[in-house]
């Protein structure tokens, strides 16, 4: 079996990863540049004040994707650039920008795919409760508005929120990343928030016009360390719930999975009368972000968890020390069709990649074989998966660029284009030519 009509080869970026510009044509400040400037949280001080200068740069970036051959980019639109302090009217020079590049990338053939919010949430609206707030769902609404009514007339796939467990668990739970706190379980109101969110942003996409509207969220598999223990089950299961489950049954089932293991009161109460049906309001697509398994066994008896994140051995690892497991992508994607069923929309692989110490050699070029291998391996699970039936309609590499990856800075490198950071000299790796070889062979 063949990919279906239509498919769409794709490389994605962020916004705070790679625009910098940060404090140009009245962009605001966001939670990622306090945090990043703030002492102890990004290894080496590294910020995304200038990142790969893509608000300046982005016409070679676009020749870039053009040669890559590429037929959709997904980015994500900074919110602070929008609405510098989170609401009220748009700044026009914030969404011109979004103009200029969303009419370059249809004049090279390409589609643009919207992400509205990948983590850089104004700052004025952290300091009023961040996503522990529940209005912030309805300001999320508002820039969602702001945004479509803009750009929907060209901008055919809107995702609304990127991984919005990470923004839950690393952001609010264990304070690894912006906002930087460290409320533990106490977090999980931010999960119901960013959802309700979703759910009223997707209406007022469609009130602009947006003909496709999903969301993006990141996958892992959960692995018990040792499959004979019932208490290491009962810990991966509970790891699946929060990590997997907590974020797509509620916008496709239209409720909450069980729980209860995670212990304390749950979301039942911050969730209102009639919530479940904005948030369970139809999708057109789901994306699915994939890195890596996750192997879990119980925790202390004191621990503050229902689990315990051990290593995965046995594996090749990437330069971040992921394993790298082809087949447990396929097996999520197997489990997602299972476990929704009929209720499955769409998919679309939204994220998937690797980060090597990639360095340009003597020659000028960057040898990536191992990217590509990774690449090869995953791109052949995905056919596998379709060959199985299931309906995937798109391949995103992370990344385009060499970018900022949050808390460790410039240090790893997950694009398929190399960057020198002093100089902003793109150089495409041998994977940037393995990937255009693919598309065009596909194409056929």
């Amino acid at each position: 079996m063949g990919l279906p009509e239509g498919f769409r080869w794709g490389v994605a970026t962020a916004a705070y990863q790679v625009e910098g510009a940060v404090h140009e044509d009245g962009r605001g400040p966001s939670t990622w540049d306090v945090f990043a400037h703030t002492p102890g949280r990004v290894r080496d001080g590294h910020t995304g004040d200038v990142a790969c200068d893509h608000y300046h740069r982005w016409p070679e970036d676009v020749a870039l994707m053009r040669e890559l051959g590429v037929n959709s980019y997904r980015f994500s639109i900074a919110w602070p650039r929008v609405q510098p302090s989170g609401s009220g009217a748009a700044n026009p020079r914030g969404l011109d920008f979004y103009d200029r590049l969303v009419d370059a990338l249809l004049a090279a053939g390409i589609d643009p795919a919207v992400t509205l919010y990948h983590w850089d949430l104004p700052q004025p609206l952290e300091d009023a409760g961040g996503w522990m707030n529940r209005d912030t769902a309805y300001r999320f609404a508002e820039f969602a508005y702001r945004a479509a009514d803009r750009l929907a007339d060209r901008v055919g796939m809107w995702i609304t929120l990127n991984e919005p467990v990470v923004v839950m668990a690393y952001g609010y739970a264990f304070g690894v990343y912006a906002p930087g706190r460290t409320l533990m379980l106490d977090a999980l109101p931010t999960a119901h928030h960013q959802l309700l969110g979703h759910g009223l942003a997707v209406t007022a996409l469609r009130s602009r016009g947006a003909r496709r509207v999903g969301l993006a969220n990141h996958y892992s598999p959960a692995w018990p360390a040792d499959p004979s223990s019932a208490a290491d089950r009962d810990a991966a299961l509970a790891f699946d719930g929060f990590m997997n489950r907590m974020f797509t049954d509620p916008v496709l089932s239209g409720a909450y999975p069980d729980l209860g293991a995670l212990g304390g009161p749950g979301l039942a109460p911050y969730v209102h009368d009639l919530d479940m049906s904005v948030i369970a309001s139809p999708i057109d697509f789901l994306g699915v972000n994939y890195y890596q398994p996750t192997r879990l066994k119980a925790p202390p008896a004191d621990g503050p968890l229902p689990f315990d994140m051990v290593d995965v051995t046995g594996y090749p690892v990437t330069g971040m020390g992921w394993p790298i497991v082809p087949d447990a992508f396929l097996s999520l994607l197997r489990a997602l069709r299972g476990r929704y069923s009929n209720g499955l929309p769409p998919l679309y692989i939204t994220e998937n990649g690797c980060s090597f110490p990639d360095e340009v050699g003597p020659d000028g070029t960057v040898d990536d074989t191992a990217r590509i291998e990774f690449l090869d391996a995953h791109i052949a699970a995905m056919r596998t998966a379709i060959d199985d039936g299931i309906d995937i309609r798109g391949y995103y590499a992370w990344s385009l660029l060499d970018n900022f990856e949050w808390a460790e800075g410039y240090h790893p490198r997950f694009g398929l284009v190399h960057v020198d950071y002093e100089t902003q000299k793109r150089t495409p790796k041998r994977s940037y030519g393995w990937y255009r070889d693919l598309i065009a062979a596909s194409s056929k």
